[in-house]
């Protein structure tokens, strides 16, 4: 599809056009109730949008009159799909992990598939609704925390600034009042939600946050050149090499996931399949930026006392 027929499309066609290279990617047919019955169409319509998509992609369907069906061609090439595939991927996890309902996608079967996961509690949505208030309005709130510091302590009073999601977990970036630092609170580990009260804590002395830094990664220079390519075909390296910016608060995350974090040879090549080479800069950088940010937040807690 030429990108500015795209742009002409109203968007209520364009869904349904998707629709239409949706079915034929995934159940290699469709027929016009399907298209009628999904968007409250009359059979009319169906017919209409079918013969738009004919236009775009001609070569992608061919009618079946025995089985009254559109069928997808052998040439057939997403024209709508193609860009955002691991959208409906990411719905078949979903509505695996009963986070999503089968009707709500456009899947009218589900490949077989498995998947492995722990799982976790579900998200409270009247903590994820007070902690966006409290986002949104710049607001202090003292929340009932399960943390694995070892603190008794259930109760905290925080001021979150922003979300950040990582390895299937979402995480609250936020200030301190037991602290008076910046730091994470897994959205999950959040019990309750209690008072709330306007922050005066600005959110642009989080330099963590909002400094970022290129993550340099590159294949493990002990795995066979063979296994290097494959690697690096993975990640869709460029020479070799994979920069990825990345928010310094949040490159501890990305590093223990794929074990960055470790010293390259203290582990077998096999299991440390990449590696980051500018992981002493990477730390240096988290760490200056994290004692400004505390030497910031003392200042200005100084010039309120003060006050």
């Amino acid at each position: 599809m030429q990108q500015q027929d795209g742009d002409r499309l109203r968007w209520g066609v364009l869904r349904r056009l998707e629709f239409i290279d949706f079915r034929l990617f995934w159940d290699g047919r469709f027929n016009r109730i399907d298209l009628a019955e999904t968007f409250g169409i009359s059979a009319q319509q169906a017919s209409a949008d079918i013969g738009q998509y004919e236009k775009i992609a001609p070569s992608n369907l061919a009618y079946d009159r025995a089985e009254k069906a559109y069928k997808r061609t052998e040439q057939f090439a997403p024209a709508f799909i193609g860009k955002t595939i691991e959208r409906y991927l990411l719905q078949i996890v979903a509505i695996e992990n009963q986070w999503m309902r089968q009707e709500d996608t456009w899947f009218e079967t589900i490949p077989p598939v498995e998947v492995i996961t722990l799982g976790r509690r579900p998200t409270d949505p009247t903590v994820l609704l007070r902690v966006l208030d409290a986002v949104r309005n710049r607001l202090e709130i003292d929340v009932e925390y399960a943390s694995l510091t070892g603190s008794t302590r259930q109760s905290r009073t925080i001021a979150p600034h922003s979300l950040a999601h990582s390895a299937g977990r979402w995480y609250l970036r936020s200030w301190s009042r037991e602290h008076n630092d910046f730091r994470d609170y897994n959205l999950n580990r959040i019990g309750k939600v209690g008072d709330c009260r306007a922050s005066a804590i600005d959110p642009a002395l989080d330099f963590e946050w909002i400094h970022k830094i290129n993550l340099v990664i590159v294949p493990n220079p002990a795995l066979s050149v063979e296994r290097q390519a494959a690697i690096a075909a993975e990640y869709a390296m460029d020479d070799d090499q994979l920069v990825r910016p990345c928010r310094l608060s949040l490159s501890f995350y990305l590093m223990s996931e794929y074990n960055l974090d470790v010293e390259p040879g203290a582990l077998k090549p096999e299991k440390q399949q990449i590696v980051l080479q500018n992981r002493e800069e990477v730390f240096q950088a988290k760490a200056a930026a994290r004692q400004m940010s505390i030497e910031a937040l003392a200042r200005a807690q100084k010039v309120g006392l003060r006050a």
